[in-house]
């Protein structure tokens, strides 16, 4: 029994210290474990760390740029005053304007305008001609600033000189350019052909030319045949449009007490058609050319 026992202990004993040597075994399994991670972590903590020491450094220097780029707009905006920018702005705008005339006057040289630039901005020049023929000049004085304004010009009074300026002048110097020279030449284009009317046909006027400083009404008594006793015509061009050179409307009436035969009234319906298709003095020249005879050829 005693045997027994002590064997039952024996065996009792060492199963507990199997058991408790298993256990043991585990424990420091186990803190095995925990003791090497936290080996790892400090190094995985230490990377990570190093990465955000980086990236904060670099975050820094960006802001720094920044902050000094701002400082120095900012330096730069302040010491221009807002009158000063704005006096630049106006003189930028005034200065393309002044190249853009220049330009201007460069492309329409071969039309009749021309310049050159002055101290306060451009003198253009507009010389007018009628069939190959250089008639008058007229100058206009621009002063460039903000706005455009005329100093000195030579236009004729009754040329709509502030209508022109009013409409083109501030928005578009080219169309502005362009209008006054139509204007010009059309003037002196009737100008040149009442003038060539007293001289060169005096013999066809049976009484003085009338004509206004526009010479866009133009009256006077004439005789298709300047030698010949037939009675004359009473003549009346108006032109109404004033860049043109030929009248709008013509009025020709046959003056004498008898009734127009058929042969005057187609003769007079005639000359209202040359005197709208033709220039002035060339209806003179056809009637030198072919007597009370027509040239029919001019009225087509």
């Amino acid at each position: 029994m005693e045997l027994a026992n002590t064997l039952s202990q024996d065996g009792e004993s060492r199963g507990g210290v199997l058991a408790h040597l298993e256990r043991l075994e585990t424990q420091v399994s186990r803190s095995r474990k925990k003791m090497e991670e936290p080996q790892s972590a400090p190094a995985v903590e230490s990377a990570l760390g190093t990465r955000i020491h980086e990236l904060k450094r670099l975050r820094d220097k960006l802001r720094a740029e920044v902050k000094q780029r701002q400082a120095s707009v900012k330096a730069s905006t302040t010491n221009v005053e807002p009158d000063q920018t704005l006096e630049i702005t106006e003189q930028e705008i005034l200065k393309r304007k002044r190249e853009n005339v220049k330009a201007i006057l460069q492309a329409y040289r071969f039309t009749g305008i021309s310049g050159k630039l002055t101290s306060r901005g451009v003198c253009v020049c507009i010389s007018t001609a009628f069939e190959g023929n250089l008639l008058d000049s007229y100058f206009v004085d621009l002063v460039m600033q903000k706005p455009l304004q005329i100093h000195h010009h030579s236009i004729p009074v009754f040329i709509p000189l502030e209508e022109i300026s009013a409409k083109y002048l501030q928005t578009n110097i080219q169309h502005f350019l362009f209008t006054l020279c139509e204007y010009l030449n059309a003037y002196s284009g009737r100008k040149y052909q009442a003038d060539r009317l007293q001289s060169d046909s005096e013999a066809f006027l049976a009484g003085p030319l009338q004509r206004n400083s526009l010479c866009n009404l133009l009256s006077f008594t004439y005789k298709a045949e300047p030698e010949g006793q037939s009675f004359p015509f009473c003549a009346r061009l108006l032109y109404k449009d004033l860049t043109t050179t030929l009248p709008t409307d013509v009025t020709v009436t046959y003056q004498g007490t008898d009734a127009l035969s058929t042969t005057r009234e187609e003769q007079r319906a005639a000359h209202e058609n040359l005197f709208f298709t033709k220039p002035l003095h060339q209806v003179f020249t056809s009637f030198a050319r072919k007597g009370d005879k027509l040239d029919m050829s001019l009225v087509s």
